[in-house]
């Protein structure tokens, strides 16, 4: 009788033993519960690719409703500024903080985590080398274009040329490196004013939920680019024409690098660099070239 006490025993602390196991092994399976979201990857532009969306994250139509709105409400802000008279010297501050804080409302109102929408700076040192080492690259090319394009300038009579480049024919080049002035307030201005919204409301907020609406894509340079990375530039593009000169329809093309820098490196930071450098180049060129600032 003891016997079998004891097997019966030994039977029910091994079918537990058993139980145990299995669970365990259910749970290293890879099964989590519901609530349980698996840990970014290392690299900024797989973790684009890959992280969920959050469930307090509206998709699909609403997120481009979203999106649309924000963008329309910003173009706005900074439209009614300037139309405004005694305000209109403000419509940079404005732009700036309409750029910051309607997205930013959102995000915060969501419980979101403003990192997901490119505002990671725990990389910097690898993102501001990506945003030196892009700049270093493409913007030489582009004084060479600016050269280029003024030389023709002064030899072209085209009707439209005035509508295309925002310089005038007349002006006589002395090409000598120059400085605009108080170019320290330049920088800090492009930086603060400029290039941080900026990049945070169109490569941070915007490009993020249109790629909740279009998240497929080419690889191209280590970057998935889709209708969402095309959308954002042509956005871009059109937001600068709250000043309407059809010339400022260039932005285009560097909006291109603004949003493959987000996509490859996962943060705004590159962006924000080469973003900030480009326009400063601009303004030396132009002091260089004309002596003044030409592009309003």
């Amino acid at each position: 009788m003891d016997e079998q006490r004891t097997e019966t025993a030994a039977a029910s602390s091994s079918e537990s033993l058993r139980e145990t196991l299995g669970s365990a092994s259910g749970a290293d399976s890879g099964k989590q519960p519901a609530d349980v979201v698996p840990p970014a990857p290392e690299d900024g532009a797989a973790s684009l690719d890959v992280k969920p969306q959050s469930a307090s994250r509206p998709g699909g139509r609403e997120a481009l409703r979203e999106a649309l709105l924000l963008w329309a409400a910003a173009f706005a802000v900074i439209i009614l500024v300037r139309a405004a008279g005694p305000l209109a010297g403000y419509a940079k501050i404005a732009a700036a903080l309409a750029f910051l804080y309607l997205p930013g409302a959102v995000v915060w109102r969501r419980g979101e985590d403003y990192r997901d929408y490119g505002a990671d700076f725990s990389r910097w040192p690898r993102d501001l080398g990506l945003g030196l080492a892009v700049s270093l690259a493409v913007l030489p090319v582009f004084a060479l274009g600016f050269w280029l394009v003024f030389q023709a300038m002064q030899t072209l009579d085209w009707p439209l040329l005035d509508w295309l480049v925002p310089y005038r024919k007349g002006l006589s080049p002395a090409p000598e490196l120059r400085f605009p002035p108080r170019f320290w307030e330049h920088i800090l201005d492009q930086f603060l004013m400029v290039a941080l919204p900026e990049e945070f409301f169109y490569r941070g907020y915007l490009q993020r939920r249109l790629r909740d609406v279009w998240p497929g894509g080419r690889r191209i340079g280590g970057s998935v680019l889709g209708p969402a990375f095309w959308l954002t530039a042509l956005l871009f593009a059109l937001g600068h024409l709250a000043v309407f000169q059809v010339w400022r329809l260039a932005v285009f093309f560097p909006a291109l690098i603004f949003g493959w820098l987000r996509e490859r490196s996962g943060s705004i930071l590159p962006g924000i660099v080469f973003h900030a450098l480009s326009n400063l180049t601009l303004f030396v060129l132009e002091a260089s070239f004309l002596g003044v600032r030409a592009a309003a």
